[in-house]
């Protein structure tokens, strides 16, 4: 009995060592390449998403001959808005169980050359509807890339502490692709006219549709040198993968998890669907902003598009930071979500309506504590479900919650706008923004006490 205690103190300090020695070693090339190809992605996952907040006005301006306050508007920018991220849940849940068919690497590859081949066809659009088709692809792409991304990243990187630090600083650059949009959208409206023709036109909106096809171009010259995940490998070869089981997530070992990992991830893409991604259409009402000319909007808006980004990756830097030092995940959660209680109603009751220096700071305070937020989702998931179910549930939670359940805070948004208080259009939205996510942030707060709390460090088997 003692020999066989000895054996196993010596085994667990053996254990304790290599991960203590692969914590402080340095990158490997491929492991360097492993992280550049997920910062590519999840740079791009929010490059396509936030295009068309920045888009729509134009791009209906073109094709559907509808301008903003129009009842034809209304219908085409929710449409616009909320199918696309729909159906990319839906069929982004049947990504995560792909992802634990057939192996993360591949289905990593192919969501972002769907993405990016998508977002550059909907640039030569001709109409509404078309336009409307490419955006679902690319939103599907892009709702299996994320998931598809961490699981991969969680399994090559097994040391707890190099995983955490791993998943945290790549995911940083998930904000990164923000401030390439807003800054791609600025170029494309300011020098748009010495651009080739596309359609017979110098439309904007087109060129930054196009420049959605850059992710594709890296990843089909590096994809051969890329590993796949050692862990997902190991089951299949020994013949002990099994084959993912939907029903296993609701089964009592993981009901609970499940249950609140989706409804807690709906409250948290309730502050971007039915907030953060309407506050460039609030420009207009600003005091500051009255009559200026449609192409300066325009110029502004990418503005704000930068200062909310830039307060996207701190929020990233910042939960990267604070990962390692906080053990408990409510903790994690807590730190983002309270004090959202007090800046989202700013921005919207108070600071969207009044002046463009005050818009910068809130939609800078909110967007670092959504992106905090949404890091610590891609640290905690990958911890709960065992590898044979790892992405499967995963991309429940984040696109049956996130972006299927989620996008109803758009639409509660949009719906809202219509009957809020306000000296227009844009002061109502802000009014029904900001009453909508206050009130899933309420509700996040609340379920985040039920949240499971993982057992040990290391991903479950």
């Amino acid at each position: 009995m003692s020999g066989s205690t000895n054996k196993f103190a010596v085994a667990s300090a053996s254990l304790r060592t290599a991960e203590a020695t692969e914590a402080t070693a340095q990158l490997t090339p491929v492991e360097w390449l492993v992280c550049a190809v997920a910062c590519l992605g999840f740079a791009f996952d929010l490059y396509e998403t936030l295009m068309m907040a920045l888009i729509v006005r134009p791009a209906l301006a073109d094709l559907g001959h509808v301008r903003p306050g129009t009842p034809g508007f209304k219908l085409w920018s929710s449409l616009l808005f909320y199918i696309p991220i729909a159906l990319g849940g839906v069929f982004g849940f049947l990504g995560g169980y792909l992802t634990d068919l057939f192996g993360r690497r591949r289905i990593l590859v192919w969501s972002i050359l769907l993405y990016s081949v998508s977002a550059c066809a909907a640039g030569f659009s001709t109409s509404a509807t078309q336009l409307l088709l490419f955006r679902c692809s690319t939103m599907v792409g892009v709702s299996v890339e994320f998931v598809a991304a961490i699981t991969w990243l969680a399994e090559l990187f097994p040391s707890p502490r190099r995983r955490e630090s791993i998943l945290g600083f790549t995911q940083a650059f998930h904000t990164i692709g923000g401030l390439m949009v807003a800054g791609a959208y600025y170029l494309a409206v300011t020098y748009a006219e010495a651009l080739p023709l596309i359609r017979g036109g110098h439309e904007a909106w087109r060129y930054t549709l196009l420049s959605g096809l850059i992710p594709a171009l890296p990843l089909l010259l590096v994809r051969s040198f890329l590993p796949e995940s050692p862990l997902w490998l190991g089951k299949k070869s020994s013949v002990r993968l099994e084959r993912p089981s939907i029903s296993e997530l609701f089964q009592p070992a993981l009901r609970r998890t499940t249950l609140v990992a989706t409804l807690l991830f709906a409250c948290s893409y309730a502050m971007p669907l039915g907030a953060i991604l309407h506050t460039v259409r609030m420009v207009p009402g600003l005091t500051d902003m009255q009559g200026v000319s449609p192409r300066h909007l325009e110029q502004v808006a990418s503005g704000v598009q930068v200062f909310q980004e830039v307060g996207g990756t701190v929020g990233r830097i910042l939960f990267a930071l604070f990962v390692v030092h906080i053990v408990s995940q409510r903790r994690r959660a807590f730190l983002f979500l309270v004090p959202s209680l007090i800046v989202f109603p700013f921005l919207y009751f108070f600071a969207a309506t009044r002046t463009l220096a005050l818009l910068h700071l809130g939609i800078f305070l909110a967007t670092m504590l959504f992106n905090g937020l949404n890091s610590f989702w891609g640290n905690y998931l990958p911890r709960v479900y065992p590898t044979r179910l790892r992405a499967t549930g995963e991309s429940f939670a984040a696109n049956i919650g996130g972006r299927v359940l989620g996008v109803t805070a758009g639409l509660l948004t949009a719906t809202l706008s219509g009957v809020m208080p306000g000296a227009g259009p844009a002061p109502k939205l802000a009014h029904a923004a900001g009453l909508v996510v206050l009130l899933f942030i309420v509700l996040g707060v609340v379920g985040t006490f039920w949240l499971h709390e993982p057992e040990g460090d290391r991903l479950p088997d």
